[in-house]
């Protein structure tokens, strides 16, 4: 049974922002650039399972998670105490110099969990980005080959290949140029989006026929794609889509790369996305909810591939730090004793509940779709158009968190609330999020 630490309740003092988190803007505005932005104008002071409590006292439901961060909880009792032991031994020696039993447990543990039961390698970093920098650098030793695939509405990072690989200009990309090379973006499956209904499969060969016109098969290495798309707008592609990309890329001996940063652990119901339909990638990239909060990513998949790669090609100081590698094997164990899996379908259910007669009651709900915990609503200006409505997303996560409840919105086109609990949060409390965000909605529409 989930126990939590923090009382599981919205409490609002009043003033919000309060005068603590008012003095701290202020403090932040002279020192921090204002290219890191935050959506929540108060600073957090304590956290637990799905509850943030801020500096001057305001008890809020979490509906981000750290953007699927901290899916066993922001203060998860077995990784907490993991983090404190570890600490207490070393904090750091670099695997590349000394290394340590952690990160070879990690390893173990990935390459058992990850889908496939061919012989696996797995390789450590600290952010999703590294790792799916990594991969892409893993598949173009491994093959000889330059181009990588990728698909409208794509999020992959910051740097600067994974800004290449990332589709959406602004806020990622704009003025951040030149990026890295051969590139190449083929049309996405976005059911609620395509011009006229098609299969999934059929999308897939849309796809396959532009790589293979366009590219050449002979030239990818590989094809890299989020089984759900996060940023872009929690885009769930028709069944048969991915699985047939997957059965391209291994006919023509192109490397399939699945970004599970965002999906990954949990979050939608299954260990990873492409369990739903039994896909097995080449190489899988994780990330986020691994670790319980800490820094810690990974590569993971086919030996013959990572070890294409000669010594000292892949690593970096701080990558599997001991203290993540500790937080990430309790984080694991967190979610095998609660059954975050079925805490994730149990949670979808309670949301698709009261989420899904919305489509049909208000003209602004276009679609509520997603898997799991990871679920999106997108927003329109009306049925029909189906014409992206950000302003009403961005008002409606206003109107939310002034009653205490974050959201977070996301979306090639800025229109979509998304919905990222922590997995173990109650089922009351997620009840009255779920209200004052359904209250938020009508009201939106009403007032418009």
């Amino acid at each position: 049974e989930i126990t939590y630490r923090l009382p599981q309740e919205i409490r609002l003092t009043g003033q919000f922002p309060g005068p603590r988190s008012q003095e701290l803007a202020e403090r932040r505005a002279k020192v921090v650039p204002g290219g890191v932005a935050s959506s929540v104008p108060v600073y957090a002071a304590d956290a637990d399972g799905g509850v943030i409590v801020d500096v001057d006292g305001n008890s809020m439901v979490d509906l981000g998670a750290g953007i699927a961060v901290t899916s066993v909880g922001a203060s998860a009792p077995k990784v907490v105490e993991a983090v404190r032991e570890s600490a207490t031994h070393f904090t750091h020696t670099c695997f590349m110099v000394t290394p340590y039993e952690g990160y070879v447990r990690v390893a173990e543990k990935l390459n058992e969990m990850t889908p496939g039961d061919h012989e696996k390698r797995t390789v450590l970093f600290n952010s999703g980005a590294e790792a799916v920098e990594n991969a892409v650098k893993v598949a173009r030793s491994a093959t000889g080959r330059n181009a990588v695939v990728v698909f409208d509405h794509a999020y992959h990072g910051r740097t600067n290949l994974t800004m290449a690989l990332t589709a959406k200009a602004a806020p990622y990309k704009s003025g951040f140029g030149p990026f890295a090379p051969e590139v190449y973006r083929v049309p996405m499956n976005y059911p609620y989006r395509e011009p006229a209904p098609i299969g999934g499969k059929e999308a897939a060969e849309r796809a396959i026929s532009q790589i293979e016109k366009q590219i050449g098969a002979d030239t990818v290495a590989a094809i890299l794609i989020e089984p759900i798309q996060g940023e872009g707008g929690f885009i769930v592609p028709e069944d048969g889509f991915l699985p047939r990309l997957s059965e391209w890329a291994r006919e023509n001996g192109v490397v399939f790369i699945a970004d599970e940063v965002q999906a990954g652990f949990c979050r939608t119901g299954e260990w990873f996305s492409v369990n739903h339909e039994g896909v097995v990638p080449d190489l899988i990239t994780l990330a986020k909810g691994i670790a319980g909060g800490m820094p810690l990513s990974a590569v993971t998949g086919r030996a013959d591939l990572l070890d294409a790669v000669g010594p000292g090609g892949l690593g970096g100081t701080y990558g599997g730090n001991p203290v993540a590698c500790a937080a990430a094997l309790a984080s694991i164990e967190t979610m095998e004793e609660w059954d975050l899996n079925g805490r994730a379908k149990a949670i979808e259910s309670q949301a698709r509940k009261v989420l899904e007669p919305l489509a049909e009651e208000l003209d602004v709900v276009g679609e509520v779709r997603g898997r799991g915990a990871m679920l999106a609503i997108e927003l329109v200006s009306d049925s029909a158009s189906k014409a992206p409505h950000p302003t009403a997303a961005k008002e409606v996560a206003a109107y939310c968190l002034e009653r205490g409840v974050v959201i977070l919105t996301c979306g090639t086109y800025g229109n979509v609330i998304r919905l990222l609990p922590p997995l173990t949060i109650g089922e009351d409390l997620l009840g009255k999020a779920l209200d004052v965000l359904v209250e938020g909605l009508r009201s939106w529409e009403h007032e418009s």
